[in-house]
């Protein structure tokens, strides 16, 4: 359900935040960035829609027989993809009194915070598929699923195994395998791996951070779009699949105005009632562009899901 009723107030800030005398920091978490918004291929769209061509058929060569034989002929084609631009908003009130008050830069916290929660809309939107927009395709880890290349985990098969069979599936069909995305923890999981000498495989987990797998890159998704049940981990070719951006994020600041609910009720009116809202915007496409393959391959990517009843 449509919420447009919110708004920071002082119950949302705890009284140190409000106190006579505090030091000017907030502990808190850092935003995570978007894994796709990251990690895809990002053309500037010039406008709400856009056309990116991919290879539709290959060509092909031929024996010429003997040394007057004839030789043939052959094409290539191409087709169009439409990639369309949609956006995203939000709009966060706070009042003057609050803000005034307060003695930490609320507006300066918040702006992170809501490009985070963009990501995380994009990534979810991208990845699983979730409340994505009609005019995007469908998620990654549904349409690589539902393409085949998918792994689940078991007792028999550690994950340095799965992310294996994964790549493996995906390049069977012609991709090239680039990179790996993972649910929260999971590179950690894969550095604790011992072969049958105790050594570990990947390296001690003292000795480095979230860095590499098999030499490609691992990202976890730590901006709360991860979707544990439906996947564990992918392998991807990230060169396939495109993020257009038509307008990067920017942020108004309103002194006057009011904010209404879908049937136009007025919520808040900022002049009358001492506010300002911060509005925040992102228009942004996204496509798979998948080329024919001389391999047959249909999607470039490959999920591994969690165990039966995980």
């Amino acid at each position: 359900m449509a919420d447009y009723a919110e708004i920071i107030g002082r119950a949302d800030l705890v009284d140190e935040l409000i106190p006579d005398q505090v030091v000017n920091d907030v502990i808190k978490t850092t935003p995570e960035e978007s894994v796709v918004l990251t990690r895809a291929r990002k053309p500037r769209m010039s406008s709400k829609k856009a056309r990116q061509p991919v290879l539709a058929t290959l060509p092909e060569a031929y024996w010429v027989d003997g040394d007057t034989g004839l030789k043939e002929t052959t094409d290539a084609t191409w087709k169009n993809l439409s990639m369309t631009a949609e956006e995203l908003a939000v709009i966060v009130p706070i009042p003057d009194a609050l803000v005034d008050d307060s003695n930490v830069p609320l507006w300066d916290e918040v702006k992170p915070l809501l490009r985070e929660a963009i990501g995380k809309k994009v990534d979810q939107a991208a990845l699983f598929g979730t409340s994505k927009p009609a005019s995007w395709p469908e998620g990654i880890v549904p349409a690589a699923i539902a393409a085949g290349n998918v792994q689940q985990i078991s007792p028999t098969l550690n994950l340095a195994d799965a992310f294996a069979e994964v790549a493996a599936k995906a390049s069977e069909g012609g991709f090239s395998v680039n990179g790996f995305v993972t649910q929260p923890g999971l590179n950690w999981r894969l550095r604790g791996i011992k072969d049958a000498n105790g050594n570990y495989v990947f390296g001690s987990p003292t000795a480095g951070g979230n860095s590499t797998l098999f030499g490609y890159t691992l990202d976890e998704v730590r901006n709360g779009a991860w979707n544990r049940a439906a996947a564990t981990g992918l392998a991807i070719d990230w060169s396939k699949f495109v993020v257009g951006i038509r307008q990067d994020v920017t942020f108004d600041l309103f002194r006057e105005g009011v904010i209404s609910d879908a049937s136009g009720k007025v919520l808040l009116n900022l002049m009358q009632q001492d506010s300002k809202a911060l509005r925040v915007v992102f228009r942004v496409g996204f496509q798979a562009a998948i080329p024919v393959t001389r391999l047959g391959g249909v999607y470039p990517a490959g999920v591994i899901t969690p165990a039966a009843g995980a």
